[in-house]
C-alpha cells in the first residue's frame, strides 16, 4: 500500500482495486451517485475493504484523504 506523496483519481481507484483503463473512472462516476447526506464510505457500491480505506483515509487524515475527498464531490455532481 502506497503511504506517501501525492494521489491522484487514478492512484485511488487503483487502490481500491477498481478499473483504472481507459475510461473505466467516468464510467464509474457516470454509474455512481450520492445524495444530500450521505457518506462516501456507506454507499452500497463498496466493498468492505474499501469502504474501511475510505473511512481511515478521512479520519486518520491521511494523505489520501484529498483524493477521497475529490471523488466524493464527484460521486455528487
Amino acid at each position: 500500500m502506497e503511504t506517501s506523496g501525492h494521489h491522484t483519481l487514478h492512484d485511488l481507484f487503483a487502490q481500491l482495486g477498481l478499473d483504472t483503463e481507459g475510461d473505466a473512472i467516468e464510467d464509474f462516476l457516470s454509474r455512481h451517485r450520492l445524495a444530500g447526506e450521505d457518506k462516501l464510505e456507506k454507499a452500497v457500491f463498496w466493498n468492505d475493504g474499501q469502504r474501511k480505506f475510505l473511512h481511515d483515509a478521512i479520519a486518520e487524515d491521511s494523505d489520501w484523504c484529498e483524493v477521497v475527498d475529490e471523488l466524493d464531490a464527484l460521486l455528487r455532481h
